[in-house]
């Protein structure tokens, strides 16, 4: 397959934990423990994405890289867009992976597995999905479900079309519902056609910008995974978190 290259997308200012990439999490910064996480995924080159010198320090000084971007673009796809401008502007690496700077414990596994759908040569972007198992989470409209088609199988792994994003429990009258787990790959063409695109209605409508690309036609596919790993984005997620594994 195609070079695949990771890209953490990583900013400062956030509203409900502030400095969220430098909390420390079972001791060493979050955006570090990320970063280490996709170490161990083994899947090429890792570029963290940040907004200035803090996160940049703190990667580096684990001897990782990091690209600063410019703090005022509007969403992490962005920066990871303009990092791969200063990293890769010939385009060496046809696949992009986009983690999030928020989920420490991501399983190394689950990231590989990203990319699988990718290998459909009509498959634009990749993501993972999980079913849902806690029935209180299919009414929240903090846990965004995908509405799929039909499962099948990929390399051992289950894969389907993602038909729908919602914060609502979709579809209707589904015997079991899916989590979507916000880790994309694009092919690069892909990227760049995303970020080109103006916002959409109905990612304005339901705040998610994945809304953006089926409504523009482009095809996103799911891999199963067997776990949601647990972000953080509040203080009350940092608490419980250290509290479980006892640090403090």
């Amino acid at each position: 397959m195609t070079k695949a290259i990771i890209v953490i997308p990583s900013r400062l200012a956030s509203t409900r934990l502030p400095k969220k990439p430098l909390a420390l999490v079972q001791g060493i910064s979050m955006i570090v423990r990320v970063w280490q996480q996709a170490m161990t995924a083994n899947m090429g080159p890792i570029i963290v994405a940040c907004c200035g010198e803090e996160i940049a320090e703190a990667i580096r000084s684990e001897g990782g890289l990091a690209i600063i971007t410019d703090p005022d673009l509007p969403s992490g796809t962005d920066r990871v867009v303009a990092a791969l401008a200063q990293f890769d502007p010939a385009e060496k690496y046809g696949l992009v992976i986009n983690l999030q700077g928020d989920l420490p414990f991501i399983n190394p596994l689950d990231i590989q597995k990203v990319i699988l759908p990718l290998v459909n040569p009509d498959v634009d972007i990749a993501t993972l999905g999980a079913k849902i198992i806690e029935t209180s989470e299919i009414n929240n409209p903090s846990v965004v479900k995908i509405a799929c088609g039909r499962w099948h199988m990929i390399e051992e792994e289950s894969i389907a079309r993602a038909i729908y994003f919602s914060r609502q429990p979709i579809p209707a009258n589904a015997p079991e519902f899916y989590h979507h787990v916000g880790v994309y790959a694009y092919r690069r063409r892909a990227l760049t056609q995303y970020v080109q695109l103006e916002p959409s209605y109905l990612e304005m409508v339901e705040k998610l910008e994945q809304l953006r690309a089926l409504e523009a036609g482009m095809r996103i596919d799911v891999t199963l995974v067997s776990e949601v790993p647990q972000s953080i984005d509040t203080p009350e997620d940092l608490e419980r978190v250290t509290a479980l594994f006892g640090y403090s």
